[in-house]
């Protein structure tokens, strides 16, 4: 297929810069899978939706205060720095600007001093490894919780004003630069009405990468590659993915992240799954079939990009064009901020 297979026309004033209040009053279109018959509603109607019996899995990773403004020792220039991933205690792979003048040997300075850094290496593709080093007696995550801010994606250029919207309210494990953004509708009065109608709720970790938002730019999508991301299937939620399958229940995935967790064990694993990490660049698009996922509750994503893409792949490629051909429509709001999707795999057949 053709990158320009997933084009759609989206206007401008239809991508979300701020999140609804509160978290689960966002708008839903529930997709039919089998049909690709669309209806209208509100997030919290999801727990209408769901069955019990089912396994609802999340994405727990939580996002890092990555991006950070300091100077050059030398000159007192400014410097932007994004945290991309943790390679050793103190040693990070970064995005800098102005990248021109970041040369190995060069030093920053964040926060008043709070943070000191050293280029270590230019990588492939213009990134910068910088040693860090601090108050020993705070962590880094510490210092960047006090000084780092949220690392928004381009397309938001509003102010965030509550840190703590760009973070789900069950995550915990520290190490995403962007937000597994289906899970910002969730409030935990929400979970626990799920919980009580029987649906089962369990986590999976991937630190979700700013690859997220790389443009596919190969016009064959096969060319594409995908950015690599750390994943981790806790030994519970493996065995609550074999109880579920085993009684015939449905397995619903939030969020392409948690969605790309399971494609990934399910491919290198036959059932029952058991406790696995490493990392993953599973590129799904239309054709995969699919080997643990029934349904997704998802948001709007990008035309041309791997995310609708994955949606074609289990939704099929004419109702997930349809359903955005109406979402833009309906007004309904788009990409981290935005509104969300439920693809509806159908009841479980008794």
């Amino acid at each position: 297929m053709k990158k320009s297979d997933f084009w759609f026309d989206l206007p401008q004033e239809q991508i979300a810069q701020t999140p609804v209040e509160p978290r689960d009053h966002s708008r839903l279109l529930r997709m039919d899978k089998t049909t690709g018959e669309c209806t209208h509603h509100h997030f919290y109607d999801i727990v209408e939706m769901l069955e019990p019996g089912d396994l609802l899995v999340v994405n727990d990773s939580r996002v890092i205060p990555a991006r950070l403004y300091g100077t050059k020792k030398d000159t007192g220039a400014n410097i932007e720095l994004l945290l991309l991933e943790q390679k050793e205690t103190d040693l990070w792979e970064t995005l800098v600007k102005p990248g021109k003048k970041a040369k190995p040997g060069v030093e920053l300075e964040f926060g008043n001093g709070l943070l000191q850094g050293t280029i270590v290496d230019t990588l492939e593709g213009g990134n910068r490894l910088i040693r860090f080093s601090h108050d020993s007696s705070k962590t880094i995550y510490e210092i960047l919780e006090e000084i780092g801010q949220m690392p928004l994606p381009p397309y938001i250029t509003a102010k965030l004003e509550d840190k703590e919207r760009y973070q789900t309210v069950y995550s915990h494990e520290l190490g995403s630069a962007a937000a597994p953004t289906a899970g910002l509708h969730f409030t935990t009065e929400l979970m626990q009405a799920i919980r009580e109608k029987g649906v089962r709720i369990a986590s999976v970790t991937l630190h979700v990468g700013l690859g997220t938002f790389r443009p596919v730019k190969e016009e064959e999508i096969t060319d594409h590659k995908m950015h690599s991301e750390h994943y981790f299937l806790p030994e519970e939620t493996a065995q609550l993915i074999n109880e579920t399958k085993a009684s015939g229940h449905r397995v619903i995935a939030v969020g392409t992240t948690s969605c790309r967790t399971l494609e990934t064990i399910g491919q290198s694993q036959q059932f029952p799954l058991h406790a696995q990490d490493g990392w993953t660049q599973i590129f799904i698009y239309p054709g995969y079939e699919f080997k643990v996922l029934d349904g997704l509750i998802t948001n709007f994503h990008l035309p041309e990009s791997t995310l609708i893409m994955l949606v074609s792949a289990l939704a099929g490629y004419e109702h997930t064009m349809a359903a955005y051909k109406t979402a833009v429509e309906e007004k309904y709001r788009f990409f981290s901020f935005g509104d969300a999707m439920f693809i509806d795999p159908g009841h479980t057949k008794e």
